[in-house]
């Protein structure tokens, strides 16, 4: 074989090698592509199923929450209501128990207005058609008649959540007004919202802030237990994937951000 032909031999040898090479890469990045695709669309698939799941157990959440209510505006609202009337009945056969009949009266007639309000926030439609803004400006006005100042601060005029997302974090905030009303000796609760700027945490892109602080005695948040309020709090962000921060100082306040993605 003479040097040429060995020259034409090396060449398509390397040509056949380049060629193989490049086959091997070319599989290899489509392998790669094929299974980062796979892999994608499986996270795609777990993530809608677990929209699917959350949304299904919200809405029989809400469902419940409303069937309860009706019971007990329907029945137990009833029977308290009968019993209110018998008892001014008595009042009226007995007037040497007219002052206790009169207080059991009035006790029963004060549950029957509890279970009312109680039965009222469980079935509460206007959740459902009201914006969150406007909802926690009706709540103000509820919590301002007992003394303590619920102030709302935002720019915005409403919110754009989706039923879901609206339900846990209404229920969340209530949930914090409500353990600053029984514990923090408070006088001042403030809601911030704040949307569509750069905020941003280790899980992403914030799109809604909401913090909301009081400033009351506060607590130690090293040595507290996680009561049933905090627990709640926590599992209703995590329900519909939003950040949840709480500090809290003693003698200074509480205060929790809600971030929702």
């Amino acid at each position: 074989m003479g040097e040429r032909e060995i020259t034409i031999f090396i060449v398509i040898a390397n040509i056949i090698l380049l060629i193989f090479i490049s086959g091997i890469i070319i599989f290899i990045a489509q392998y790669r592509r094929r299974r980062i695709l796979h892999e994608t669309e499986k996270q795609i698939i777990s993530k809608t199923h677990q929209e699917e799941l959350l949304s299904r157990q919200v809405e029989i959440q809400t469902q419940t929450m409303r069937d309860i209510g009706r019971e007990i505006h329907d029945n137990v609202g009833q029977k308290l209501t009968l019993a209110s009337i018998y008892s001014n009945q008595l009042s009226h056969e007995n007037p040497a128990q007219n002052q206790k009949i009169e207080q059991i009266s009035k006790l029963l007639n004060e549950s029957l207005q509890d279970l009312r309000q109680l039965s009222k926030s469980l079935v509460q439609p206007q959740l459902a058609h009201s914006d969150l803004i406007a909802l926690l400006e009706e709540e103000a006005k509820l919590i301002n008649q007992t003394g303590v100042k619920l102030k709302i601060k935002t720019d915005l005029n409403s919110i754009d959540l989706d039923f879901e997302k609206k339900n846990a974090v209404f229920r969340l905030l209530q949930e914090f007004i409500q353990n600053s009303l029984k514990h923090s000796k408070c006088k001042n609760i403030t809601i911030i919202i704040s949307e569509n700027e750069a905020f941003a945490s280790s899980e992403g892109f914030v799109k809604t802030l909401i913090s909301i602080e009081d400033d009351g005695i506060g607590f130690d948040q090293n040595i507290k237990k996680d009561g049933i309020g905090l627990s709640n709090m926590k599992r209703r962000a995590n329900e519909i994937g939003a950040g949840f921060e709480l500090k809290s100082e003693i003698g200074i306040g509480t205060k929790l951000n809600l971030m929702i993605y």
